[in-house]
């Protein structure tokens, strides 16, 4: 899928752009929807059926709930919306690790449905879920055309790994949107800034976690252990919102304003602040459709630490069937429970420094536990980590000397002083004049590095197409 989607993009995004400037207004959701589809298929043929079923079941719920004032009959469509949608999801990434949970608790034998895990089905399904939800409170109008709504659905830019677009926040723009050299030119830096994330850093920094994460966790050296996991750090981050930024660019060249879903969450100062900067839109869904309709925090202390419990276990079991993601969700609802108790009062009285400091080595032990397999992985390593007998080795060292540059790159990229840099130009009385000349030729050059860096690499995984 990943050189599927590139390709895509560097051979066919310009024609779909010419030809979608080029049709009249009333055609050009027609030519979204055959590109998404084309995309999707390609990418993922034995599954294209899934995601059309899906937003049929949605689209005709949704038209129900629209012609009846019955509270009964709208619940019942949106029902069986919400059980086609998880059905959906549970049978193609949940049916297998059930069957292993059963046959290990009851030592059963039940054959395991090894089904391959459809690309985006977790961000589409909560995508078309908050279009029948929104329809059933009456938040949103119904979309009578099915051709604007499954072009809503299978929009390509974010149709496999996000952001979570919810349908009101696109409505508007399925029938009325502007595509110009503007929005186009904005868009293209958007998309080159993303691409630039993603194949320049995220796929340089990566290749050292995957040589740490291949190795006999007993005999890696303590810097070694946090090299490692530190690189994972900075993978999925870039990873995650280099795609975010290319998809918002995408969208903007085609007229959408997709919502940010990062804002650089490494300079959290606890973990409640980390996640609203981590992927928002994930967070902004489970708050609107789960949180809140649990009671949030308005039926006292205990039921808001138990809805806090919920949420995040699901959030984690959302990102994958395995316990480990079960284990990092309860991991940050104990976390986010802890501030909530009193703790975020600390935060705020220490230091910034400090604080930040604490949330983000919260954040790495995190990702230790996100990323290896089991359990027993996650202890190996954290003892590697914080072990007293082999603090540093020569091949630690050669990892330093080898990453050191990419690592100091990583963190300044993952701030917001590049941000206040180009601000502190930009209100100079010339450094409009350069930053008019200087960014457009930063682009190109970007662009061209990460073109010859596809043409010959071999390592070049999406790391979230798998959630």
């Amino acid at each position: 899928m990943v050189f599927s989607g590139i390709t895509f993009l560097y051979f066919f995004l310009p024609a779909v752009l010419l030809v979608y400037m080029l049709v009249p207004k009333k055609c050009k959701n027609i030519i979204l929807l055959i590109a998404g589809l084309l995309f999707y298929s390609w990418g993922e043929p034995a599954y294209f059926w899934v995601m059309i079923a899906s937003s049929l079941v949605d689209y005709a719920a949704g038209i129900y709930m629209n012609r009846t004032e019955s509270k009964g009959k709208r619940r019942a469509a949106l029902v069986v919306s919400m059980v086609a949608d998880l059905g959906f999801l549970f049978v193609f990434k949940y049916s297998g690790f059930v069957v292993d949970v059963i046959n290990k608790a009851f030592g059963t034998n039940i054959p395991r449905p090894d089904l391959p895990l459809p690309i985006g089905i977790s961000f589409y399904t909560f995508q078309s879920m908050s279009y029948t939800i929104d329809i059933f409170r009456k938040k949103t109008k119904v979309q009578k055309n099915f051709i604007n709504y499954l072009t809503y659905v299978s929009l390509f830019p974010q149709l496999v790994a996000g952001p979570i677009v919810r349908y009101n926040e696109v409505a508007d723009s399925l029938t009325d949107r502007t595509s110009n050299a503007d929005t186009i030119g904005e868009g293209a830096a958007l998309f080159i800034k993303g691409l630039a994330k993603k194949v320049l850093i995220a796929n340089n920094i990566g290749a050292l976690w995957t040589e740490v994460k291949g190795m006999d966790f007993s005999s890696i050296s303590v810097l070694t252990a946090w090299l490692g996991i530190l690189a994972f750090t900075f993978q999925i981050y870039f990873d995650f919102s280099g795609y975010s930024d290319m998809a918002r660019g995408l969208g903007r060249m085609f007229g959408f304003e997709f919502p940010v879903n990062f804002d650089h969450p490494y300079q959290s100062k606890s973990v409640t602040e980390f996640w609203r900067r981590w992927h928002i839109t994930l967070g902004s869904w489970f708050r609107e459709y789960l949180y809140i309709p649990l009671g949030g925090n308005r039926l006292g202390t205990a039921r808001t630490f138990f809805n806090l419990a919920v949420v995040w276990i699901l959030t984690g079991f959302w990102h994958g069937a395995s316990f480990n993601f079960i284990c990092w969700g309860a991991f940050y609802a104990l976390l986010l429970i802890i501030e909530r108790a009193g703790f975020s009062k600390v935060l705020e009285k220490l230091p910034p420094l400090v604080s930040t400091f604490y949330t983000f080595i919260m954040v790495v032990i995190g990702w230790v536990m996100f990323d290896l397999d089991t359990m027993g992985a996650f202890f190996r390593y954290m003892k590697a980590m914080f072990s007293v007998k082999k603090a540093v080795d020569p091949y630690s060292l050669y990892l330093l000397a080898s990453f050191g540059i990419m690592f100091a790159l990583c963190i300044f990229a993952s701030t917001d002083l590049w941000g206040k840099l180009c601000g502190k130009i930009q209100a100079k009385e010339k450094g409009g004049k350069i930053m008019a000349v200087a960014a457009p030729a930063v682009r190109i050059m970007l662009l061209l590095l990460c073109t010859c860096y596809l043409v010959d690499a071999t390592y070049n995984p999406f790391l979230y197409f798998r959630f």
